[in-house]
């Protein structure tokens, strides 16, 4: 069943998208050398703060999410119970097992095996940006993968708005109680000050000038998609050049810190779409579902992700660095996780129940 424009994004990968990891490479290039070279201007655009919150990157994640929240068409809730089982997988991937198992891997590579190698006083920091990446499935990427991959477009809608409805009352207390766990103190107020600017809001937002657009005709709103597609990588990229004047020294001090706290996120990549998948196939969803299902589940809302850890740790924390990480290896092991799942379509259909056929 084709969806109705109005209702599928018509996304493709672009050349941002598709060279993305070679963008964020060039970003954490420039933003070393400027931050090295002109310290003071990077020092007062760090000062401009209000109520924790820094004003030229709360601009910039705004610019990065409202086009990607554009894209959902929450009206396509009601598509859940047709694939019920698929969306129980979602659901049981991205809020049960991904972040709580994000948990674990910091605590084993960050906290233990990796420690030596590490700057002690950044190690909480660091668990606490992987575990901010993990708590926050993916929204607008997650239409490119499964388009890829050629899944089913009303599932794919419907378990995006599903799972952006209860990242609005779940994502602060997930964050806040893994947090807990690893015994790190974040103020409850500035986490629901973070939720209510970095979700709540765009969500209003993006969903206003959907209906805006969509009064004009599903043209209107495709062709507003296409326009401001870029806007969103391109903020990305100009945050990421921040971030990194700040981060700079440190990581000339620690080049193999991004190597370090890479391997977590692909292993965790790797486990959730692999669960989500055989998930999918053992309870006899179509390929169509299961691929889209193990992608949201595989794949992360990092632009929250980092927007979060500037806000509660700042622009120089290890948290902020930790969610770049994920921004930099993203788009090679969603890829990988695409290739895998295309090559696999026989083996998946050939073991489904029959109840499937």
């Amino acid at each position: 069943m084709q969806a109705p424009a109005a209702t599928t994004p018509a996304v493709a990968m672009n050349v941002f998208e598709r060279w993305l990891t070679l963008w964020v490479a060039l970003c954490i290039a420039v933003g070393i050398a400027l931050g090295q070279w002109f310290p003071a201007p990077f020092q007062a655009l760090g000062r401009m703060e209000v109520a924790n919150v820094n004003l030229p990157v709360g601009v910039l994640i705004w610019v990065m999410i409202i086009p990607m929240l554009l894209k959902v068409e929450f009206g396509a809730l009601h598509e859940v119970r047709r694939h019920w089982r698929g969306i129980g997988v979602t659901l049981f991937v991205n809020w049960a097992v991904k972040p709580f198992s994000m948990a674990l891997l910091a605590w084993l590579f960050i906290r233990e095996w990796f420690a030596p190698w590490l700057p002690a006083e950044q190690i909480d920091s660091y668990v606490a940006g992987l575990i901010l990446l993990a708590a926050a499935p993916c929204t607008a990427m997650v239409f490119v993968w499964s388009r890829l991959t050629g899944g089913h477009p009303l599932f794919t809608l419907s378990q995006v708005a599903l799972n952006d409805t209860i990242m609005v009352f779940a994502f602060a207390p997930i964050v806040a109680l893994l947090l807990g766990l690893s015994s790190i103190v974040v103020p409850w107020e500035t986490l629901l000050v973070s939720v209510l600017l970095y979700i709540v809001v765009p969500v209003v937002i993006a969903q206003a000038w959907r209906r805006a657009l969509l009064r004009r005709g599903s043209e209107a709103l495709e062709r507003t998609l296409a326009a401001i597609g870029p806007w969103s990588v391109a903020a990305l990229l100009a945050t990421l050049v921040l971030l990194f004047a700040f981060q700079g020294e440190s990581i000339l001090r620690q080049p193999l810190v991004i190597a370090l706290l890479a391997v977590p996120i692909t292993i965790q990549v790797l486990l959730n779409a692999g669960l989500a998948y055989w998930l999918n196939r053992r309870l006899g969803e179509s390929h169509a579902v299961a691929c889209p299902s193990a992608l949201i589940g595989a794949s992360n809302f990092f632009e929250l992700a980092v927007a979060a850890a500037i806000s509660l740790f700042g622009f120089d924390s290890g948290a902020a660095l930790a969610t770049v990480v994920g921004v930099l290896i993203e788009v090679p092991l969603m890829l990988l996780v695409v290739r895998v799942v295309n090559r696999s379509k026989g083996w998946y259909e050939a073991g489904l129940p029959r109840r499937a056929a």
